[in-house]
C-alpha cells in the first residue's frame, strides 16, 4: 500500500501522488478523498489524536489540521458528525 502523504500548506492528503479530491461532486455534494476516510476510520475506531499521528507518521498538529479541514469541507461542527456524515453515505 502506498504511504500516506499530508502535504502542509493546505494542499490535501493525498495516497502515492495522487491529486487531492476536489471539493464538491457532480451533485454538489463533498467529496472526501481516500486519506480523509481513513483519518474518519481511525476517529470512528475511537483512537486518539496521538495514536492516529502515530500510525501516520505525522505530527498532531498535522491530524488535528486535517480533521478540522474535513469537517469544514463538509460543513459541520465536529468530528463526530463528520464521522456520521460518511457512515450515512456509505463510506465507512
Amino acid at each position: 500500500a502506498a504511504p500516506f502523504h499530508l502535504r502542509a500548506g493546505g494542499g490535501g492528503a493525498r495516497r502515492g501522488g495522487g491529486a487531492p479530491a476536489p471539493p464538491a461532486g457532480a451533485g454538489g455534494e463533498p467529496v472526501l478523498g481516500t486519506d480523509d476516510l481513513v483519518l474518519l476510520g481511525f476517529v470512528a475506531e475511537g483512537l486518539s489524536v496521538e495514536a492516529m499521528a502515530r500510525r501516520l507518521a505525522v505530527s498532531k498538529r498535522t491530524v488535528r489540521r486535517r480533521t478540522r479541514a474535513i469537517c469544514d469541507r463538509l460543513g459541520v461542527r465536529g468530528i463526530v458528525p463528520a464521522v456520521v456524515w460518511a457512515v450515512r453515505r456509505g463510506l465507512l
